[in-house]
């Protein structure tokens, strides 16, 4: 299984692992703590250092009560990163997490490779136009609700197969706008409970029936700082589990904080299954 980065093929025969960074003053766990160019870059550099496969650059925080700022605001953010980081690492595949098409565009326009997009082409819609257009990879995500208020009482019948009836929508309409390569997200902690959330853990191999590839995104979030009675700075120990777990249920990617500990879960795994 592989998909095509604008001319990079990524290989999910082994699992991969995407850093998250995050050029936000208020995401739930890293908010605030990059905020110059010398300290994305050299956050960049020790994530690639420790074997990730993609960079996740996000401008607009998505945690829980979150507002959205403006497309101005966002792009002020994100676009110079993205630039300063191809520069300096030409070789390094670029996620640009965003809502909208028109950062999505200028995004790649700078030769970033992958567009990571919460609302799965639901906000804004020139987003499937625009992936389309420049051939991108394309992360549609699972999303009840609004980041200010999908945590008020989410609530479903039967959450794996509204999930699964949301991926067969969504991926019909980026095939009929012409999207070839696509990475399907659950959704982790985006208008589910904690029960939600370990049930869609439990159940990510069904997942694997729409032969795409499938990433988790738990690192340091409530389900597991909730669980374990701690905070999310505390909380690493029990997202290596979670990512474990994860792998043994057949994810392809792992949207982590943490990269050197993702990998070692990663090269453990592998050792396990004698591969």
């Amino acid at each position: 299984m592989t998909i095509n980065c604008r001319g990079q093929l990524l290989d999910f025969s082994t699992p991969k692992v995407m850093g998250i960074l995050n050029i936000t003053p208020d995401s739930f766990y890293d908010g605030g703590k990059l905020t110059s160019e010398e300290e994305v870059l050299a956050q960049a550099e020790r994530m690639l250092n420790e074997g990730a496969d993609i960079l996740d650059i996000g401008g607009m925080s998505s945690r829980p009560g979150a507002e959205i700022i403006t497309e101005e605001e966002e792009l002020k953010r994100v676009l110079p990163h993205v630039q300063n980081i191809i520069n300096k690492f030409p070789e390094a595949i670029l996620s640009i997490d965003t809502i909208r098409a028109k950062v999505a565009d200028e995004c790649l326009k700078a030769s970033a490779h992958i567009i990571n997009d919460i609302s799965s082409g639901r906000f804004d819609e020139a987003m499937l136009t625009t992936v389309a257009k420049h051939k991108s990879p394309y992360i549609i995500m699972h999303m009840q609700g609004l980041p200010n208020n999908m945590q008020q009482n989410p609530q479903y019948q039967n959450i794996t197969t509204e999930v699964l009836d949301f991926f067969a929508e969504r991926i019909a309409a980026c095939r009929n706008a012409g999207i070839s390569d696509l990475i399907l997200d659950v959704g982790f902690g985006f208008g589910k409970t904690i029960e939600h959330n370990y049930t869609l853990l439990r159940n990510l191999k069904y997942f694997a029936n729409l032969n795409l590839p499938i990433l988790t995104g738990v690192s340091r979030k409530g389900m597991i700082y909730k669980t374990l009675g701690v905070n999310a700075e505390q909380a690493l120990n029990g997202t290596t589990v979670a990512n474990t777990i994860a792998l043994m249920n057949g994810t392809n990617l792992l949207r982590v904080h943490d990269v050197k500990e993702a990998k070692e879960a990663v090269k453990i795994l592998a050792a396990y299954k004698g591969q």
